[in-house]
């Protein structure tokens, strides 16, 4: 007989096995990875923690918190330690929740009598300033203090009943972000990686010249090249942190190599463990890898949206080949949509399937470029080489081109086989028959490279829409179209 009290063996314990955690949860860093200096001034940011635990079920996640104590140290005479504050974190981690906070302490608790937002995208604003309202709605203690909430498209607003007078919240889209402001005591700017000129972020800073109290709080995931507010931000922040003095607090959570390993999922995902499962983040790594380096590992690279993976790219790339001055060359020039930047590449077949692909020149100027200069300089390249074609576009070039063809340098209009030189170039790198020298700046332009679609489902190198110069790539494209031209009118035996 058995006894009843006896564990009976069933002969597998495989489910049990499979519920039961073998590990230790992965929990996300609470303090940033690279930080400003620490110091021991007052901090009104136990305030803050203590107001998210109220309009929030769970209240700030450990990281929010350092960053509320942190970003509000006050000095002797009761202005902000670090008036100006970078935070950088993963994606999905709560940047939103910490800004909703801050912007309702400051109208409710901390009078602050103007605090503007703005964000790249209009839609992002909206939606904040939705879950804003949201917020006050459920509150009883907040709504009956709401004087006002206006809806309009781009310029919402929210008035409330202050200690001293009315607070004002408001928010504005994109580049019109400082028009029409007075001496706003905080600005908050979302997604800064996308603000790419530094007229914006100016006009915003000196709209709080003449505040009281003024402060600055930025969020941002990590960026590329083209973040120019962020990474200007970002230098500040390590140079503070390796001892030079500045009031800047940076925050910085993300990983300290591209690996994709669960340590460095836990220095940039501060929410994990609380918000984010491990899983989550392990069943995007097979996206993109600028996109999972960006957005999981918040790891600057060259450019996030690029059409020519960096991968590939540095696959190309052999220090032992060079353009022959004896060989047929082909040579394409570009310039810039504004006119500022100018690049010439030359390329040759390299008796194979394989070409070269070299950056010969480029040209910058801050007004705009003198087309009788660039054509005197390419010229020398067109005698240097023996060619058979200087490439170029009508629509950016032509000015240029117009000036070489009297000299007797043949030149040929590209805009026709444009979008298939770029689908010939994306297929050369891809396969690894395009080589390089790995160029600095060749490298910085390619990588800069968006994809541009167009109407017929075929795509473009978009010269404004990669926000950059990418000229080089352009060129680099318009060469690729001759280079990769089959010896034999037959490229293909079937049968």
């Amino acid at each position: 007989m058995t006894d009843s009290h006896q564990q009976v063996e069933t002969g597998s314990n495989r489910l049990l096995s499979v519920l039961e955690p073998s590990l230790a949860p992965i929990i996300g860093s609470p303090t940033p990875r690279i930080h400003t200096p620490v110091n021991d001034l007052p901090s009104r940011g136990q305030e803050l923690i203590d107001f998210a635990d109220t309009i929030f079920p769970d209240g700030f996640m450990p990281w929010q918190k350092y960053v509320a104590i942190h970003a509000h140290k006050v000095k002797p005479d009761g202005r902000w330690a670090t008036p100006l504050n970078c935070i950088v974190v993963a994606r999905q981690s709560g940047k939103s929740t910490l800004m909703l906070s801050r912007i309702l302490m400051g109208l409710f608790h901390w009078d602050e009598s103007l605090q503007v937002a703005s964000a790249h995208r209009l839609a992002t604003s909206l939606e904040q300033f939705r879950s804003l309202v949201n917020l006050i709605e459920s509150s009883d203690d907040l709504a009956k203090r709401v004087k006002r909430i206006r809806w309009s498209h781009g310029s919402e607003e929210i008035e409330v009943q202050g200690s001293t007078g009315i607070n004002r919240f408001i928010i504005k889209a994109g580049g019109s972000a400082a028009r029409g402001i007075s001496k706003p005591e905080t600005v908050h700017l979302d997604e800064l990686r996308e603000m790419h000129e530094l007229e914006s972020f100016a006009s915003l800073r000196y709209t709080l010249l003449a505040a009281k109290n003024p402060m600055v709080m930025t969020y941002s995931n990590a960026g590329d090249q083209h973040s120019k507010v962020l990474n200007l931000l970002r230098e500040r922040g390590i140079a503070a942190a390796s001892g030079v003095v500045d009031d800047i607090g940076y925050f910085e959570w993300s990983g300290a190599s591209d690996a994709l390993t669960d340590e460095n999922f836990m220095m940039a995902n501060p929410a994990l463990g609380h918000t984010i499962h491990i899983d989550n983040i392990r069943s995007v790594l097979k996206d993109p890898p600028e996109v999972v380096q960006t957005e999981v590992l918040c790891r600057w690279v060259q450019t996030i949206s690029s059409v020519i993976s960096q991968a590939a790219w540095d696959g190309c790339a052999d220090p032992d080949v060079d353009l022959d001055p004896e060989k047929l060359t082909w040579l394409a020039l570009d310039i810039s949509p504004d006119r500022k930047h100018c690049a010439l590449v030359g390329a040759q077949k390299l008796g194979d399937e394989r070409f070269i692909v070299k950056l010969l020149h480029t040209w910058e100027n801050e007004r705009q470029l003198d087309d009788r200069a660039v054509a005197n300089d390419a010229a020398f390249y067109c005698r240097k080489y023996p060619i058979e074609h200087l490439l170029y576009s009508r629509k950016t070039s032509g000015a240029v081109a117009a000036r070489l063809q009297p000299a007797g340098i043949p030149i040929y209009d590209m805009d026709a086989s444009y979008p298939q030189s770029c689908d010939e170039l994306l297929g050369a790198i891809n396969s690894g028959r395009l080589r390089h020298t790995n160029q600095p700046e060749l490298t910085a332009q390619m990588l800069s490279a968006v994809q541009l679609r167009r109407g017929d489902g075929g795509w473009v190198i978009g010269r404004r829409a990669s926000q950059t110069a990418v000229c080089a790539a352009v060129a680099s494209a318009l060469a690729t179209h001759f280079a990769t031209r089959p010896e034999t009118e037959t490229d293909i035996m079937v049968g």
